[in-house]
């Protein structure tokens, strides 16, 4: 690394300031200290509830250590990014109607893992304008990193209940990224206030009981992880619990109160794509893998592949009120080349057989 053309607090200010203009809505920087942090995870794997989610496991404690990610890392640059949209169907409203599928905010508008890294390479190579070539590494979630812990080491927020980041003046319903580099910048002082008290609305909440205690979320129990991680069936004992949620669940930050001072997105891509905000059920399990290709191109969506995409629905329409389209609609697919797509429909008929 080059010395900074700028002393390290004008730097950190001038970073700050750059990752304003490419569209973050908060930025600062944190040192590479986790050992509470470590501590915590190292219990969470234990207690197994990563579920399959074997790579938290693999990846040991690189997460909890950035310089062992990324060697030579001195301080780390984090950024927040809105995504409510304005323009997306009432949430509340969508849940309600068993008929309409319901996908987590945070998926019905562009990848954010590409928007984002995008923005970050950009914010790079301005620091590297004003300090010279550094060394650097993005991520948006995309590698074994803490970074909810990161950013309220960063001071942009505090971890709630939920385990969600929380900002006392935005909520919660942002997107992570941050810059590992080798730049001897000044830390930001931590969030170190914990402003959740006893409210318990976010645990009360959730459909499934996966927040098993304050910041102790059993993954095996999330609706996110259940239609997005996981891989096989979905428990038969959770299926009822699902609703209508195919594609994760907001159900923890629609119920936070921090939550009445976040305000809308600026950043069109999180626009609202192909209806995602108010897709019938019936339709989305009426697509073919062309289809689901098609109308998820560019979507965070795609992977969990059209296979899984349709065991999601036929859960969802398992637990819909029984009428001819929701039985017609899964007649069709009875004979679906996947067992794992078969087992599900089986399922669903059986719940409106016994209805």
């Amino acid at each position: 690394m080059s010395d900074p053309s700028f002393d390290p607090q004008m730097l950190a200010e001038r970073i700050k300031r750059e990752a304003a203009t490419l569209g973050f809505n908060a930025c600062g920087i944190a040192g590479t200290r986790l050992d509470e942090d470590e501590a915590h995870l190292l219990r969470w794997l234990d207690d197994g509830f990563h579920g399959e989610m074997d790579y938290m496991r693999r990846h040991g404690v690189k997460r909890s250590r950035p310089q062992e990610l990324v060697a030579g890392t001195i301080s780390v640059v984090s950024v927040r990014m809105d995504y409510l949209s304005a323009d997306a169907a009432d949430m509340q409203a969508t849940l309600d109607d068993p008929g309409i599928a319901y996908v987590s905010r945070y998926a019905l508008g562009r990848d954010y893992h590409k928007l984002m890294r995008s923005r970050l390479q950009q914010l790079a190579d301005r620091i590297e304008a004003l300090a010279g070539p550094f060394g650097y590494r993005a991520f948006v979630d995309s590698a074994p990193v803490l970074e909810k812990a990161l950013a309220r080491n960063a001071g942009l927020g505090w971890i709630g209940k939920n385990a969600n980041l929380i900002d006392p003046k935005h909520g919660s319903w942002f997107f992570l990224g941050e810059l590992y580099t080798d730049l001897p910048l000044p830390q930001d002082a931590p969030e170190d206030g914990y402003y959740c008290g006893t409210c318990s609305r976010c645990i009360d909440a959730c459909p499934t009981g996966a927040i098993v205690a304050p910041n102790r979320i059993d993954a095996r129990r999330c609706i996110s992880y259940l239609t997005i991680e996981l891989h096989g069936p979905i428990p038969v004992d959770l299926r009822p619990l699902i609703g209508n949620r195919i594609y994760g669940c907001d159900d923890c930050q629609l119920v936070c109160p921090w939550n009445k001072f976040a305000q809308p997105t600026s950043e069109r891509d999180f626009t609202p794509r192909h209806a995602l905000d108010r897709l019938p059920l019936t339709e989305a399990f009426a697509w073919s893998q062309s289809e689901f290709l098609t109308r998820t191109e560019g979507s965070p969506i795609r992977r969990i592949g059209h296979e899984r995409w349709l065991r999601n629905i036929a859960v969802a329409l398992g637990n819909a009120p029984t009428n001819a389209a929701i039985i017609a609609a899964l007649q069709s697919q009875r004979a679906h080349s996947s067992e794992l797509v078969r087992e599900h429909v089986r399922w669903a008929l059986a719940r409106h057989d016994s209805a």
